[in-house]
């Protein structure tokens, strides 16, 4: 049966590239890309005679009906990112479900990460986290976002592009606290890699005076229990209150609301009818 490869490609320093990865890409008969030109250096590196083929968000849909007639014909194909682990915030996912219910195997080739290597080198807890991607740039979903963030009691990984890392650090300090601890990894595994590491405020200011450049991954420590525990109701409370001032009717907010801090929807209808009360009684004065 054909298989599918998902290989791991170094995220910066090639000497990353496990002999295991190397020997996959020398022997399948074409390698997914997201960047072809990116990846031919790659290939050519390890000695791969293997075809490329482009990969990545807009012609994967189309790709997935000939991906699976090549692995129909019985051959091995390896599938790659730009850098690191595929289908992490890359393109992928789509073509690994079809080749999957299509039979097919798909067989992970382990090796670099930015997730991980920020991880551990954060000085974070690592035992449990969440991997969020890259944040949305605007509306309900970053707030919400945000919100999740913030009384996570796991540590949070997140990709930014170094544009926005200021705008970001300075958002998670408002939602977070300006005290909550971070760490901003940079260029990891390459000639220039920093890990910064400090408060949300204090790294939000040091990028504020030296605008960071390249692959960003910005990793937050975990809400204490104090902080969780508490500040659940609260945190209820204060989305209310903006859901309504956003114009948002009480049984729209209360779902908002119910969704966004997963609560259940007699609580997120209680604490907008007590924002309500509370709002009404205000004007009232």
């Amino acid at each position: 049966m054909a298989t599918l490869f998902l290989v791991s490609t170094p995220i910066g320093n090639l000497e990353d590239l496990s002999p295991r990865a190397a020997e996959t890409l020398r022997s399948v008969s074409r390698v997914l890309a997201e960047d072809t030109r990116r990846t031919r250096i790659l290939t050519e590196r390890v000695g791969s005679r293997a075809k490329l083929v482009s990969l990545h968000t807009h012609n994967e849909r189309e790709r997935s009906a000939q991906i699976l007639s090549w692995l129909a014909g019985g051959e091995d194909l390896a599938l790659v990112s730009d850098a690191g682990t595929p289908l992490l915030s890359d393109p992928g996912a789509r073509v690994v479900d079809a080749v999957m219910e299509a039979g097919h195997r798909v067989v992970p080739i382990p090796g670099p990460s930015a997730i991980l290597a920020a991880l551990v080198a954060s000085g974070l807890p690592s035992e449990r986290f969440t991997f969020l991607g890259f944040p949305e740039r605007k509306g309900p979903e970053r707030r919400a976002l945000l919100d999740r963030v913030a009384r996570s009691t796991e540590t949070v990984v997140l990709f930014e592009s170094p544009q926005r890392v200021v705008s970001l650090l300075e958002a998670l300090a408002e939602a977070c606290g300006a005290d909550r601890p971070c760490a901003v990894a940079r260029e990891l595994t390459k000639v220039h890699e920093e890990v910064n590491r400090g408060t949300l405020m204090a790294i939000a200011a040091y990028y504020r005076e030296h605008p960071p450049r390249g692959e960003v991954t910005v990793v937050v420590a975990p809400a204490t229990e104090a902080e969780a525990g508490e500040d659940v109701e609260e945190n209820a409370r204060r989305l209310a209150a903006r859901l309504l001032g956003e114009g948002l009717k009480p049984s729209a907010a209360a779902k908002e609301l119910a969704v966004r801090l997963d609560l259940a929807r007699n609580d997120a209808y209680r604490v907008v009818q007590e924002v309500t009360r509370i709002v009404e009684d205000v004007e009232t004065e």
